[in-house]
This record gives C-alpha cells, sequence and structure tokens, in this order.
C-alpha cells in the first residue's frame, strides 16, 4: 500500500495508532513495528516508541487524577506519619512501586536487546500468537471477581513481574498485567484499571530516559513530528480508556485474543513467504 513519505503524515497515523493500541491488550509497540512495514516507512524505531507512549500516560493521568491523588498523598503522609501507614492509600501507593520495580530492572539490563533484536518481526509475530492464547487461558478460567482492595503484596509483585515481560514488543503492557490479574482471579475492570495505574511510572520513566535519543540516529523521523506523534497519541488515547473501562464492564477480551493470534499469524506467513522482512531497527 502506498501512503505519502511525509514524516508528520506518518507521525500523525503512527499516533492515532498508538493513541488506539495501547490501552488496549494488543501491544502498541508491535503496531508500531509492524505497521510501517505494511506502508513501506521506515521504523520509527525504539526511542520514537518510548516517547510517544508519553501522550498516551498524560492521558491515564489526566483520566484518573484523582486515584493519583489519593493514592500519591496518602502516600506521603504515610513516610511522615505513623497513623496514616494504616490506611489503604499508603498500601497501595507501595503496591505501585513495588510492581514498577521489576519492568525497571529488566529495562536497563535488556536495554539493547529491546532497542535492536526483540524489534524483529519473527519476535513480534510470535509473541502477539502466544500472549494472545494466554490472555485467552485467563479469559476462560479466571473467576473475575476480586475487587483490587483485595490486592495483597504477593500479588502485587505478581503483577510486576507480568508487566517486566512487556520489554519484548508483542507482549502488550496492558495485556500481560491484565491476564495476570484475570488468573489472580480480579474483576475484568479492577485489573485493567491497576493495569493503567501500574503503567504510569514505567511509561514516563522510559519516555524520559529516550527523549536524549529523539534527534539522533535512533529516531527516525526527528524532533517536531515525535511532538505531533504524541500529542495524537494522548487525545485518541483518552477517548480509548473511557470506551475500554466501560466496554471491559460487561463483556470479555475474546475479541482481542483472537485479533492478536490473527495479526501474528498474518505476521509470521508474510515473513515466511518473504513479503516483509523481518528487520525493524533504524540504521
Amino acid at each position: 500500500m502506498d501512503f505519502p513519505s511525509s514524516d508528520m503524515l506518518r507521525a500523525v497515523v503512527l499516533g492515532v495508532i498508538q493513541g488506539l493500541t495501547e490501552f488496549l491488550p494488543i501491544s502498541s509497540s508491535a503496531h508500531l513495528a509492524i505497521f510501517p512495514k505494511f506502508f513501506g516507512w521506515d521504523d520509527p524505531g525504539a526511542a520514537y516508541t518510548a516517547v510517544i507512549q508519553i501522550g498516551t500516560e498524560v492521558a491515564v493521568v489526566l483520566y484518573f487524577w484523582r486515584d493519583i491523588w489519593t493514592i500519591g498523598s496518602g502516600w506521603v503522609r504515610g513516610v511522615f506519619s505513623s497513623s496514616a501507614r494504616d490506611e489503604p492509600e499508603w498500601r497501595r501507593g507501595w503496591f505501585i512501586i513495588v510492581g514498577s520495580a521489576p519492568i525497571v530492572l529488566v529495562g536497563l539490563a535488556l536495554e539493547n536487546l529491546i532497542d535492536r533484536e526483540f524489534r524483529n518481526l519473527w519476535v513480534i509475530g510470535t509473541t502477539l500468537v502466544v500472549l494472545g492464547i494466554v490472555l485467552g487461558i485467563a479469559e476462560r478460567v479466571g473467576r473475575k471477581t476480586a475487587p483490587i482492595d483485595d490486592l495483597t503484596w504477593p500479588h502485587a509483585v505478581l503483577f510486576g513481574l507480568a508487566q517486566a515481560a512487556a520489554v519484548v514488543p508483542g507482549v502488550s503492557r496492558s495485556g500481560a498485567t491484565i491476564s495476570m490479574g484475570l488468573f489472580l482471579g480480579y474483576e475484568r475492570e479492577a485489573a485493567t484499571r491497576y493495569a493503567f495505574l501500574l503503567a504510569i511510572p514505567a511509561v514516563v520513566g522510559a519516555g524520559v530516559y529516550k527523549l536524549k535519543d529523539i534527534p539522533g540516529g535512533e529516531n527516525a523521523y526527528g524532533t517536531m513530528p515525535t511532538v505531533v506523534g504524541t500529542l495524537v497519541s494522548f487525545a485518541v488515547g483518552l477517548a480509548v480508556i473511557h470506551w475500554l473501562l466501560r466496554y471491559v464492564s460487561t463483556k470479555s477480551y475474546m475479541p482481542f485474543v483472537l485479533y492478536r493470534i490473527g495479526l501474528g499469524g498474518l505476521v509470521l506467513v508474510l515473513l515466511g513467504a518473504g513479503v516483509i522482512g523481518a528487520a525493524t531497527t533504524v540504521s
């Protein structure tokens, strides 16, 4: 399919893709690697992918600002007051801190692999299919009855370990944490909301860390297209959050399971047929 090659147009299109896919359990990083191949564009690179996700995380902050303020202020009070440590907000703050640690450690340890080898489309197609199957199993076997208030320390650690798997494009940060939440028996909406909140420190931190690479060779488009893509992803992402939380309150994740398996299977077939190449790293 032949699209105009303007960096600004590509930034808008990829911003829309990022906004649509960041919160759905289908992997935004996979889509940002796959769709440029379909359109005949350069891979935007890991730096672009990390920074543009800041837009969608700002959407999360705006949407959940009351939750964030309640948890954050409660945790700060607990630092200075022993009585405040009996409040649930103190514990929830620590849950998010502890749950964020694994992806930070894994991300720093595997930075070179994340930026290059993990962006191979054979890896991405495979993880789309495998984690799609995992999400499907979680949807089938999970009790989906526990509220997020039932979260425990062991479960917080397991949520964090699941999120850490998302350093591999195709896994999906929300997909991995939601799957873990369903396996642990949490309600769909509870698991989804917690996945959004847990992602904020990791995604914003990764985006800020990768800002240094935007003007250089690790970003195929440049500074201004990255800014435009980030703004577009924010606007689209805000709408998607609102829709998804309403959707999962009454419906299952199975459509996303089928989509993941279908897209991943298509990518693997096209790779095997030689229609598209596996390498996506920006040179």
